[in-house]
């Protein structure tokens, strides 16, 4: 195996619940990709959604992956721990002129971005040029009502090209991203948080899930601005639930703990190991020998329940 000894990975579950079927096999993926590449595998707790994340549910996750049979190196970082650090970098982006106000709601938003003349999904704009007049006007309007204006990045591009393990050259809309959301509670954006969050940490392979990988530009051209090393990506296929969507906890029995309850620790690795086409392992230690990434199946996988299949998917 090719070693790459000051490389890292990283798995970075948002502690808002337990980890499912489909949470698990791309964390498993995560360890596989890093382990067989010889780099440090790290875990972050990506907790800045004070609103729906806990300590304990942080807890759960990490007691399940250990259960699992997946080791990490150094200590688990949490994202509440690291505000200084996201400050300081939208204050380095600020003083580049790179940084401004947003004072528009969800529903402004969504109905801007419904304009013939805007890429679906992305920000409008409608901030990016006011004046200072209309500037201080907007801000004391939304600070009678106890609200804060977003931030937001002032991009200097429409688009940006990563690299995928799967996909190759991947080109994507780039817009100005949010770096801290406003309102009563101005949490730090995801896709600030986790861009330096992996350069902190050396992070230069990232696994995930798939329907992730339209993001991947926009965190590329921040790390980019920001001076971090670019990072490799590899976005995997999900687990799609009963009615061909994204498994979620509401699709049944599909965490750690429900599925414990009638299967044992090896078993269910080796119906994650079977989704990933190898058989005839339930240990970590055979399934990193045995795993080759130019094998993993190209579709994604749907989820049945052990009752129905004892493959659990197919």
């Amino acid at each position: 195996m090719p070693v790459t000894p000051s490389g890292a990975g990283r798995y970075a579950p948002s502690p808002s619940g337990d980890l499912h079927f489909g949470n698990l096999r791309t964390a498993v993926l995560a360890w596989l990709f890093a382990r067989r590449s010889g780099r440090r595998f790290l875990l972050r707790v990506e907790d800045i959604d004070t609103q729906r994340s806990s300590t304990e549910s942080a807890e759960r996750q990490i007691e399940d992956l250990l259960t699992l049979g997946l080791d990490f190196d150094g200590e688990v970082w949490a994202q509440r721990d690291r505000y200084p650090a996201y400050e300081a970098a939208v204050e380095e982006l600020r003083s580049r002129g790179l940084v401004y106000e947003c004072y528009c709601s969800r529903r402004e938003i969504r109905e801007a971005s419904g304009a013939p003349h805007i890429l679906p999904g992305c920000y409008p704009g409608t901030c990016r040029d006011l004046d200072d007049v209309t500037r201080e006007r907007r801000r004391a309007e939304l600070s009678a009502d106890g609200r804060v204006p977003a931030l937001r990045l002032r991009a200097e591009v429409t688009e940006w090209t990563v690299h995928d393990h799967y996909a190759g050259e991947y080109t994507g809309e780039v817009d100005d991203l949010v770096l801290r959301r406003g309102g009563q509670c101005p949490d730090w954006a995801y896709n600030l948080a986790v861009t330096v969050d992996d350069a902190a940490q050396g992070v230069d392979q990232v696994v995930r899930g798939r329907d992730l990988l339209s993001s991947a530009p926009r965190q590329a051209y921040l790390a980019h601005l920001l001076g971090y090393p670019e990072v490799g990506y590899v976005h995997v296929p999900l687990v799609l639930g009963p009615e061909g969507k994204r498994l979620a906890k509401r699709d049944g029995a599909v965490t750690l703990r429900q599925m414990l309850e009638g299967e044992s620790v090896g078993e269910v690795r080796a119906r994650i190991a079977r989704s990933l086409g190898v058989t005839g392992v339930s240990g970590m230690d055979e399934l990193v020998e045995l795993f080759d990434p130019a094998q993993l199946p190209a579709g994604d996988v749907m989820w049945v329940a052990p009752h129905d299949d004892p493959g659990g998917c197919r």
